[in-house]
């Protein structure tokens, strides 16, 4: 107690500093840190006395480990691991893991200790909505989902080449929303192997939405929530010689699935073209048989 308020004091009178922040203090007030003898535990339990040097692996750097996907310098059960990084790739995220090969353990940490209580009713709650999404968007008729055109769409002012680029805009929209929107309702703090499989589970309820709303075929809309499940395994992979072998092989993977992925959007839009297509061949089979007038429908 006696140093901590002897540093109290030497900040206020200003003490050196080389770079203005803590770890200029710190190496300006113990400058003989060097020279002070390696920090042991004692075997007998006895008080030590003086100032001690702890060793390399008490406090290490995340980002060494992430390099060889190994410690190098012993870290031992009481050691300290510092995780700097950008705000949105901090371990207690759900998404951490398997980006970050130590979120796991860090989430194992949390879970012997605070646990996820708080999280856990939002993550019910969510799972049983996404499937109830499911089952209606299976079980609910596609011919009852179609947009249907009256009369007064058939005299709009919209030309219709115009009016089909909208409806394929809104379909690719709607199905980056859809692999979007999951990702944030997610509670940040979940455990790993719970958000994930919660944030596939409502993508994937919200692209069935769209695939019943305009028709579209479910694999090319599903190709990108695949090639997402598929990259979990490829960062999960536990039998990397290296941290640059797993990202070589994330790369190749990702290089791999984009042709999937741009296929599959062609593949989508051909589909709303196709379908649009057949509603103006409809739409003019209808003008060109008139009805008589008690058999029209408005």
């Amino acid at each position: 107690m006696a140093v901590f308020k002897d540093m109290l004091h030497e900040i206020q009178i200003g003490r050196e500093n080389r770079d203005g922040a803590d770890q200029g203090f710190l190496v300006s007030y113990f400058s003989d840190l060097l020279d002070r003898p390696m920090f042991h535990p004692p075997a007998n339990d006895t008080k030590l006395h003086g100032t001690y040097r702890l060793p390399l692996g008490y406090q290490m750097d995340a980002s060494y480990y992430y390099l060889k996907l190994r410690w190098h310098v012993p870290c031992g059960p009481n050691s300290v691991i510092t995780f700097p990084s950008m705000p949105w790739l901090k371990p207690w995220y759900w998404w951490s893991w398997p980006v970050l090969p130590l979120g796991l353990q860090w989430h194992e940490q949390r879970r012997t200790g605070l646990g996820y209580d708080a999280e856990t009713p939002a993550m019910l709650i969510q799972a049983v909505m996404y499937l109830g999404i499911i089952a209606v968007a299976r079980m609910a008729r596609p011919n009852s989902l179609k947009l249907c055109h009256n009369r007064r769409s058939e005299k709009s002012f919209i030309p219709f080449p115009f009016l089909h680029a909208i409806v394929k805009a809104t379909a690719v929209c709607s199905i980056v929303v859809a692999h979007v929107v999951p990702f944030f309702l997610v509670p940040r703090t979940a455990h790993p192997l719970l958000g994930w499989p919660l944030y596939l589970l409502g993508a994937a309820a919200l692209c069935s939405i769209v695939i019943s709303v305009f028709l579209l075929p479910p694999l090319p809309v599903l190709t990108l929530l695949l090639g997402i499940f598929g990259s979990l395994f490829v960062m999960a992979f536990p039998w990397y010689s290296d941290g640059i072998t797993r990202a070589l092989a994330l790369f190749g993977y990702a290089f791999c699935c984009a042709p999937f992925v741009w296929a599959s959007l062609k593949i989508t839009v051909s589909s709303l073209h196709s379908l649009q297509e057949r509603e103006a061949v409809f739409l003019r089979l209808g003008e060109s048989m008139p009805l008589s007038e008690p058999n029209k429908l408005y």
